[in-house]
Order: structure tokens, then C-alpha cells, then sequence
């Protein structure tokens, strides 16, 4: 037998490390190490939940004589009573604001950024490159540098302490018009747009019967960014609202903790509604935990 027809035997007969999906095993010392430091992680992602958590049952004597991150006497019934009752229930108020900011503003801006994307993806027009560059560029401006000249120009047209000075800043959104744009890119095939057209469909029905519906994974994850982002946005609610019953819950429980600065300790108040506000969305992202999963499922396919 040759020695080319021996090593090729050999070859067929050891196993290439990796063909069979095995791969090299990490070493203990790895797998410990990155176990480690996941458990450390979920750790300091949990504190804030569970320190909230165990705070809120807690009266304002306890809150201080004890052991921060664990419970003694259970007066969560009273915290939530006292929360819910302070100055006629504006807490309610103002999850409620929270809730109509956040639901209306992502919805507008959804429907914003996926026009924009898919006008940006399927549209040959001069200049298209450039405002690009531009929607990407003005994607990385943080949006507290925003707030101020929003005022000002709010100010100017007398929009301050409404509703629209909030929702129309809300509106617009460079990020959900790269996704948007990304999203058109994967799912929208111009081919398909081609067949409608040739069918007799408008620009605008193409849009509102076709694309929407296959982008409809990007626009749920859309959404869903700008609710959480619109639900904790300080900066600008700070700047446009001065009426308590405008506030939403962020800024609401911001006053609460001036007011015990300079009033009583209000600072049971002020967990326990914080605790509250989580709530809303800890229901919001498990309720669309499986698009979230659709959407990136579907990125890794692709």
C-alpha cells in the first residue's frame, strides 16, 4: 500500500476537530470564570428590583433601623394606601399620563420611522445617501442635549405644559428610522412591490397593505424601544410640564422627593411608588416577549 493512500486512509479516519458540532471544550477554569461573572451580573441587575422590592414593605422608622436589603415588619398594605391616597390619588394620574405618553408617542413614531425607513430602503431619489448620514448621525445625539432648544421653540409657538409639546418630540426618532430602514431592507422584496404595482396598487396602498404587514416584526420592535424609552424619559417632561396633574410618573416621583427635602420624609412614599412604576412595564415587555424573540430569530436567520 503507498504512503498517499495510507495518510489518506488516516485522514478519513481521525476525527476534524469541530465536524461533528463538538468543537473544543472550553476548560473548567473558563466555564467557572464566565459563570462568575454572569451570576455577578444578574446580580447587580437585580439589586435595584429587590431593593425596591424589600423597601416597600418597609414603614419610614424601618426604613432606617434596618438591614436594607432584607425584610422586617410587612407594611406594604399601608405604603400602598398612603401612595394611592396622597394629594386625591395623583399617582394614578400619573401612571395614566405615563401610559397615554408612551402609547401615543410610540405609536406616532412607529408609523414615523417605518415610512421613513421604507422610503429610505425601496426609493432611488437624489440626495438619499446623504440623509442617510444625516438620520444616522442624528441618531447618536443624546436626546438631554435636545431638551432645551425643544423648550425654547415650544416656548415660542406656546405649546408649553400641553400634551403636544411631549408627543411631537416623541414623534420623531433617527433610530426607528435606521431600523425601519434595516427592517425594509430584509423584508420588503421589490420584486413583490413590482407585482403590485404592475396590479394597479399605489404607492401608498403598497406601503399600507404590503410593507406594513411584512414589517410588522421590526414595527412591534420599534414600538416597543420607544415605549420604554418615552416611559423613563426624564430631561424633557422636565422642561415642557410645569402642572402637577401633567406630570408623568417619572416626573412625579422626582417632586415627591423634592418635596421631602424641604417637608416631611416622604421617602416610603417615593420607593414604593417606584416599585409601582415598574410594574406597567415588566407587563408591557412579557406581553410582547415573543415578538421580541420572533424579531431576533429572525435577524439570525438572515
Amino acid at each position: 500500500m503507498s504512503s498517499a493512500t495510507q495518510a489518506v486512509r488516516a485522514t478519513k479516519a481521525t476525527p476534524v476537530a469541530g465536524a461533528s458540532g463538538g468543537g473544543v471544550r472550553p476548560t473548567r477554569g473558563a466555564v467557572a470564570l464566565t459563570t462568575g461573572l454572569l451570576i455577578v451580573f444578574l446580580l447587580y441587575s437585580l439589586a435595584p428590583t429587590w431593593f425596591l422590592l424589600v423597601a416597600a414593605t418597609k414603614d419610614q422608622t424601618d426604613l432606617y433601623s434596618t438591614f436594607g436589603l432584607w425584610f422586617s415588619a410587612n407594611h406594604l398594605a399601608e405604603n400602598l394606601q398612603a401612595v394611592f391616597a396622597y394629594h386625591d390619588g395623583v399617582f394614578v394620574r400619573w401612571i395614566g399620563n405615563s401610559l397615554l405618553y408612551s402609547t401615543l408617542g410610540a405609536a406616532g413614531s412607529t408609523l414615523i420611522s417605518l415610512a421613513a425607513g421604507y422610503g429610505l430602503a425601496k426609493y432611488e431619489f437624489r440626495g438619499r445617501g446623504a440623509l442617510f448620514a444625516l438620520v444616522v448621525g442624528a441618531s447618536l445625539l443624546p436626546s438631554t442635549l435636545l431638551a432645551f432648544p425643544l423648550y425654547l421653540v415650544f416656548a415660542e409657538i406656546g405649546l408649553t405644559n400641553t400634551i403636544w409639546a411631549v408627543l411631537i418630540p416623541y414623534f420623531i426618532n433617527p433610530f426607528g428610522v435606521y431600523l425601519g430602514k434595516v427592517y425594509a431592507d430584509s423584508s420588503v422584496p421589490t420584486e413583490l412591490m413590482e407585482a403590485a404595482r404592475i396590479d394597479g396598487a399605489s404607492e401608498l396602498r403598497i406601503f399600507a397593505s404590503v410593507a406594513l404587514r411584512l414589517m410588522r416584526t421590526g414595527g412591534i420592535t420599534i414600538f416597543m424601544l420607544d415605549f420604554i424609552n418615552i416611559w423613563n424619559n426624564f430631561f424633557l417632561p422636565l422642561f415642557m410640564l410645569n402642572g402637577e396633574r401633567t406630570f408623568p410618573v417619572t416626573l412625579g416621583l422626582f417632586s415627591w422627593q423634592q418635596q421631602a427635602q424641604s417637608a416631611r420624609d416622604m421617602n416610603t412614599l417615593v420607593l414604593t411608588g417606584s416599585l409601582l412604576s415598574i410594574i406597567p412595564l415588566a407587563i408591557f415587555m412579557f406581553s410582547l416577549q415573543k415578538y421580541w424573540r420572533s424579531g431576533i430569530l429572525m435577524g439570525s436567520l438572515k
